[in-house]
């Protein structure tokens, strides 16, 4: 189970949670899987997958950003969106750079692998799948909304979601990574739109499922609008579980730091406010509660704290494998 002395991790997430998370956890001895969900629709990424018809870029463009092993000034570069009034504005570099490999290519985890190696990236960085794939909300009151980007903003309460076309095939990487890994990290992200559109992909939510790697969740640290109103910890769980069909999650990781009220106040005004942990409902879902003070204020925007979330996986990693080592 361990590679060169190294840890085996996978990471399945996407949006802007999941570069955070591997920016601390590419500091540490440990062997890196990303796979990144490939249902976004919306801006520079949903415009090269219509206008292309290819994968989503932006999500594996950031994760690929923050696994880089490159001169500050060249991850800029990569990360840099154009700011015009022609066809390029919205666009980031990044994006552009990705499309045209697949086109050379003629595929798009070629596209990554190539580069991966460019930007000397610590890891490997996946695609849920090799193709584009159209994430569906069934609301409470039957209507569905269609588009990753939609679906925060329909107003509605999400009853479940779920993926098109039928036939989506995860890679034989990404099923061989998770068989192979130590530890499967969970979130953070956006549980409808970011977490739950890589674990319905047939096949890769069954290997997780099965999976003898410990199994993680990092809980997010705020509600969402349009997608988890006044959820708590457990009902992030919940939810999961139910679209999964299975139970799966051995420790669930909790901010038990509190969010400074000016800062709660403002995000009031989007409806939301921070993530509950619900002890008790926790510990009778059969989890391990890991708590922290996780939070990371960057000019008023909460974030998952990099370091110490990242700090803490390794810790319990290292627990892991030395029970196994002693078993």
């Amino acid at each position: 189970m361990i590679k060169n002395g190294q840890p085996r991790i996978v990471i399945i997430g996407g949006g802007t949670g999941l570069p955070v998370l591997l920016r601390g956890l590419k500091q540490y001895p440990v062997d890196i899987t990303a796979i990144v969900t490939v249902a976004d629709d919306g801006g520079s990424s949903g415009r090269l997958r219509d206008d292309m018809h290819i994968p989503p870029p932006g999500d594996i463009r950031n994760v690929l950003a923050a696994l880089s092993d490159v001169e500050p000034l060249i991850e800029k570069m990569f990360q840099h969106r154009f700011n015009t009034s022609n066809e390029l504005s919205g666009h980031s570099l990044g994006n552009l750079i990705l499309a045209a490999m697949t086109s050379i290519t003629g595929n798009f985890v070629h596209a990554i692998q190539e580069m991966s190696k460019v930007l000397n990236v610590r890891g490997k960085v996946l695609p849920a799948a090799n193709q584009s794939v159209v994430l569906h909300a069934e609301m409470e009151d039957g209507t569905i909304v269609s588009g990753e980007s939609k679906i925060p903003f329909s107003g509605k309460r999400i009853k479940r979601v779920f993926l098109t076309p039928e036939n989506i095939r995860p890679l034989p990487e990404t099923i061989q990574a998770i068989r192979q890994a130590d530890m499967i990290i969970i979130g953070p992200g956006s549980l409808y739109t970011s977490i739950l559109p890589n674990l319905l992909v047939p096949e890769l939510g069954d290997e997780v499922c099965r999976s003898k790697g410990k199994k993680v969740y990092i809980c997010n640290l705020m509600t969402q609008a349009g997608e988890t109103h006044d959820f708590t910890a457990s009902d992030h769980v919940k939810a999961i579980y139910e679209h999964m069909k299975c139970s799966f999650i051995d420790t669930i990781l909790v901010n038990n730091e509190d969010i400074p009220s000016h800062i709660q106040k403002r995000y009031k005004e989007e409806l939301a406010q921070p993530v509950r942990y619900d002890l008790q409902k926790l510990y009778e879902l059969g989890l391990e509660v890991v708590y922290g003070k996780i939070v990371s204020l960057d000019n008023g925007v909460i974030r998952h704290d990099t370091k110490k979330v990242a700090e803490i996986l390794y810790s319990l990693l290292l627990d892991e494998t030395k029970k196994r080592i002693n078993a």
